[in-house]
């Protein structure tokens, strides 16, 4: 549950303040108590911030972040939350949903949440490899 935490200061170098890839107000279930709150959010440089206010500068402090590369699905969700426009982002441990403020706003923010999953997941190196058979 941490990595969807708020780290402070924490923000990986990604000056998030500056040419974003997104942003957007998004409507979005909490973690803990399961309230809808609408905030900003910042796609940037495979990070999604999210900001209780849409003017952003450099002091800024997001409430929270996801490293999308640590997301395996981003997909629509509109017959699990029985809501329209509403999607969720998903990792091995954690599913977090969202409502966005219209259908096109929606294929947008999975498009867009898609694209940086495949530009920062990690792929398997050569050298990560264990060939169990061929170790002597």
């Amino acid at each position: 549950m941490g990595q969807w935490e708020n780290q402070p200061e924490d923000y990986g170098g990604v000056e998030f303040w500056s040419d974003p890839e997104r942003t957007g107000w998004l409507t979005k279930q909490g973690e803990y108590i399961k309230t809808w709150r609408r905030r900003w959010f910042v796609l940037k440089q495979g990070k999604l911030f999210w900001f209780k206010e849409s003017t952003i500068t450099r002091a800024s402090k997001p409430r929270g972040i996801i490293p999308v590369a640590s997301c395996l699905t981003v997909k629509g969700a509109e017959d699990v939350l029985n809501k329209q426009n509403a999607f969720e982002l998903s990792t091995r441990t954690d599913t977090m949903y969202f409502i966005a403020d219209s259908e096109k706003e929606k294929e947008d923010w999975i498009n867009s949440i898609g694209r940086s999953i495949v530009q920062h997941s990690r792929s398997v190196t050569d050298s990560e490899v264990v060939d169990y058979d061929n170790k002597k």
